[in-house]
């Protein structure tokens, strides 16, 4: 029976934690804010979005968002204020220039590293097991022939 109403409790939690008092009059930029609202991350919380976190900071962005959009902001503006004014950590998915294009080749290159460096060590690794045949000189043929025909 308790698992039931957990159940059931969960079933009626909101998908979207955006509060009635927030959302727009206006169709088309409610649909922009919830478009912007996907790709901000609730600072709280770290692993979801605004629109899906009950955390103040979240209220606080999304009205931010939403007062930005009312103001005129494209949405490119709206999310460079943010990025602004709160860093870009703030976006769920982090830009690919700057400072970031290191982070995002830095496990590559390292994996790329981690291989040439296993090639070469399997390589080395190969060539040390190998037995070396002596070459002789011809002086130590020719001597080597007379012990042998002795």
């Amino acid at each position: 029976m308790r698992r039931l109403i957990l159940v059931l409790i969960l079933l009626a939690a909101p998908a979207l934690a955006v509060q009635p008092d927030e959302i727009l009059d206006d169709p088309a930029l409610e649909a922009r804010a919830r478009d912007i609202s996907a790709g901000l991350r609730c600072l709280v919380c770290r692993s979801e979005n605004i629109d899906e976190s009950n955390a103040g900071l979240a209220r606080d962005l999304r009205l931010l968002v939403r007062e930005r959009l009312v103001a005129g902001d494209t949405n490119e503006e709206v999310v460079d204020y943010i990025v602004d004014r709160y860093g870009e950590y703030v976006l769920l998915k982090p830009t690919v220039d700057g400072a970031n294009l290191l982070l995002w080749l830095a496990g590559p290159l390292m994996l790329g590293a981690g291989l040439v460096m296993g090639g070469l060590y399997l390589r080395r690794r190969a060539a040390a097991s190998e037995p070396e045949t002596a070459r002789l000189s011809k002086d130590e043929e020719a001597r080597l022939r007379e012990i042998l025909d002795d």
